[in-house]
C-alpha cells in the first residue's frame, strides 16, 4: 500500500510493484544512477526510481512521493541499512519481474561477485497458468502436466492466476542446473486443468488420450528433477559459455561442425517425406 499514485495504480490484478534492494551502494556517485536507469530501459522499463538510505537520511526521486511511515515500513520489510540502495519495478507482472530480474544480473556483473562461491537456490512456486497478451486468454505458464497445489479444490476454487504448480528448479550462482515437478496422475485433475486454458475434454483425448488411459490404470503420485551436468561443470571450471565444456556443441548457427550438420538434401529425399522448400527471392542486384 502506498500514497504513490504510480505503485497504487499496479496493485490491480496481473500488475506488481517490485522492490530490489543492493546492500552498500548508497553513496554512489550519479552516474552509477544513470548508467543503471539506461540498463533498465533497454530492457523495457520506462525508467528505474530508487531510494538512497544514506546517514544524512533518505535521498532520491521517490522520497517526496513517500511518507515516514512508509519509508519505515519499507526498511523493515526489506532490512534496510545505511549505506543501502533500493530500486523499484511497477507494471505488469511479467514484464516487472523480467526487467527486475535482468537489473540483479546488471548489478551482479557490475560488482564483480566472489565466483569461487557457490549460491545454491531453490525455486519453488512456480504459477500454474498465464495470461497470453497474443491470445487474450488463459494459458499454461509452464509445464500442463504438472499437479496444481492444491489440487481440484484449488482449480475450482481460486483465480486461475492465483494458482500455484508444483514444479521446482535449483539454481547455482544464478544458472539453473536442474527442473523438475510433481507430475498431475489423476484424469479429473487433467481434464479441469486443461478446460481453465481453453481445452475441451475431446481436445484432451485427442492429444493426450494416451496418457489419461495409463493414469486410469492406476499411475501413483510421481515426480522428479532432470540435472543438468554441463551446466554444473560450466560453474566449476567458472566458463561464461557453455560450449566450453560440451565435447561436440553447435556453433551460434545451430550448425554441428562435426557432423557437417544439417547438410543438403536431395529432391528425391524431399520427396519421399512430401516436403517442399520455398527458398526466399533474391533482391534484384543494384546496378
Amino acid at each position: 500500500q502506498s500514497s504513490f499514485k504510480v505503485f497504487a495504480a499496479n496493485t490491480k490484478e496481473g500488475c506488481c510493484v517490485k522492490a530490489m534492494l543492493v546492500k552498500g551502494r548508497g553513496n554512489e556517485s550519479r552516474l552509477f544512477y544513470d548508467k543503471a536507469e539506461k540498463r533498465a530501459k533497454e530492457l523495457g522499463s520506462g525508467g528505474l526510481a530508487y531510494i538512497q538510505f544514506r546517514e544524512d537520511g533518505p535521498k532520491g526521486p521517490l522520497v517526496k512521493f513517500l511518507s515516514g511511515e512508509e519509508l519505515a515500513a519499507l526498511r523493515e520489510l526489506l532490512g534496510v541499512e545505511v549505506g543501502d540502495v533500493v530500486f523499484f519495478g511497477a507494471g505488469k507482472w511479467e514484464q516487472t519481474c523480467r526487467i527486475m530480474g535482468g537489473m540483479r544480473t546488471y548489478f551482479s556483473d557490475l560488482f564483480t561477485l566472489d565466483r569461487d562461491e557457490l549460491a545454491f537456490c531453490w525455486v519453488v512456486d512456480f504459477p500454474m497458468y498465464e495470461y497470453n497478451e497474443d491470445q487474450k486468454k488463459i494459458d499454461f505458464s509452464h509445464n500442463p502436466f504438472s499437479m496444481p497445489q492444491g489440487e481440484m479444490d484449488a482449480l475450482e476454487s481460486m483465480p486461475p492466476l492465483d494458482i500455484l504448480a508444483y514444479q521446482y528448479d535449483i539454481v547455482c550462482n544464478g544458472i539453473e542446473l536442474s527442473s523438475g515437478a510433481i507430475r498431475n496422475h489423476r484424469p479429473d485433475i487433467m481434464y479441469k486443468a486443461f478446460e481453465i486454458a481453453g481445452y475441451t475434454k475431446e481436445d484432451v483425448d485427442s492429444r493426450f488420450g494416451h496418457m489419461i488411459e495409463a493414469f486410469k490404470l492406476g499411475a501413483p503420485p510421481h515426480g522428479g528433477i532432470a540435472p543438468g551436468l554441463d551446466r554444473l561443470v560450466m560453474i566449476l571450471r567458472d566458463e561464461q559459455n557453455i560450449r566450453e565444456v560440451i565435447a561436440f556443441p553447435m556453433n551460434q548457427q545451430a550448425q554441428d561442425l562435426m557432423m557437417g550438420s544439417p547438410s543438403e538434401v536431395t529432391p528425391i529425399q524431399l520427396r519421399e517425406l512430401h516436403l517442399q522448400v520455398e527458398l526466399p527471392k533474391k533482391a534484384d542486384a543494384k546496378p
